[in-house]
């Protein structure tokens, strides 16, 4: 009998010494790899499969220690890329799989911004290399279709002013098209929630004028009046940065507006074209979009910087007093 609790208590001290070094080989921090892998599982890649491309990469130090972490966690692991740059137990990478950690690029596109914007900020993007699908030319190819906003805007000509600005996830396999379709759905959701009653093409054109002029965000309002106060009455609204867009659309803007610019009869240059430009000239936020639907009760017909670089606007309600207000930032300036 005692020959048989001794061979008992024999196994329990080697079980626990065994469990002891899984558990300690589990949490133990390893690294084989120099610089950052990615290691892609497809949907329905088995444990063992995942566990052995993981050792491949030198992730974990070996197949069992993943399977080990499988057999403890006994939790469901998720499909997509991981990249990996730091050094990890293999219960912390098994963990990350379970979260579905996965490995994606953040796009920030600020209110203002139009799609040429966007695609420059796509070429931007840190670790663009992990997005062999999306390429500034193949945002902008989607990005002149209007197909995925004509059924609320019939009228538009591209997805300009549709591409909501926010901040959007982008994954391994995500197109042009992926993206133009998350913008224009953000775009959909905070339009129904503003529950708003005007056209949806006027108001978003609009909007985008007094996005592209208003630095300030509790000037909107009044630079939105100065807009619908000259389209009541029949003037053009002399933009400038509908004279950009128009240049920008013939490809020969160079940073700067010059007097061709000015003179050019691009169907967008509102100092040539009586009304709004034909669609918008970028990607208004809510504030912009709110101002355009409710513009400040107001008789102002001019605005113009003021040279205190605070972003702020001299208003007028005359010709000479929009004079006065023009000769007095240049003095402003030329000191």
């Amino acid at each position: 009998m005692k020959i048989l609790l001794r061979a008992l208590a024999a196994v329990i001290v080697v079980g626990l010494a065994a469990t002891g070094y899984v558990g300690y080989r589990l949490n133990q921090s390893y690294q084989g790899f120099g610089e950052p892998v990615f290691v892609e599982f497809p949907r329905g890649t088995s444990t063992s499969a995942m566990a052995a491309a993981l050792a491949d990469k030198g992730v974990i130090r070996s197949q069992w220690e993943f399977l080990a972490a499988r057999a403890l966690r006994r939790t469901h692991l998720q499909a997509g890329e991981y990249k990996f740059d730091k050094a990890a137990s293999a219960l912390e990478v098994y963990g990350r799989i379970a979260r579905g950690d996965i490995f994606y690029v953040e796009l920030l596109v600020p209110e203002g911004y139009n799609m040429f914007d966007i695609a420059g900020a796509i070429d931007k993007l840190e670790n663009k290399e992990r997005l062999p699908a999306l390429s500034s030319a193949a945002f902008l190819a989607a990005a002149r279709n209007p197909a995925m906003i004509q059924d609320l805007d019939p009228a538009a000509q591209t997805l300009e002013g549709y591409l909501f600005p926010n901040k959007y996830r982008l994954y391994r396999h995500s197109t042009g098209q992926q993206l133009c379709r998350q913008m224009t759905n953000e775009f959909r959701t905070r339009w129904k929630a503003l529950n708003a009653k005007g056209n949806v093409h006027d108001t978003v054109t609009l909007a985008s004028l007094v996005e592209r002029e208003a630095r300030l965000p509790q000037e909107r309002p009044r630079v939105a009046s100065v807009f619908a106060n000259r389209l009541r009455t029949g003037m053009k609204l002399d933009c400038d940065p509908t004279t950009v867009y128009a240049a920008l659309l013939e490809k020969r803007y160079t940073g700067v507006i010059h007097r061709s610019d000015l003179d050019s009869r691009n169907p967008y240059n509102t100092y040539q074209h009586a009304g709004l430009p034909p669609g918008p000239i970028a990607n208004p936020g809510i504030s912009s979009i709110q101002a355009a639907l409710t513009p400040a009760d107001s008789s102002y017909l001019y605005f113009v910087a003021r040279a205190d670089g605070s972003g702020g606007h001299n208003f007028s309600t005359s010709l000479s007093e929009h004079e006065a207000a023009v000769a007095q930032y240049h003095r402003a300036i030329a000191k």
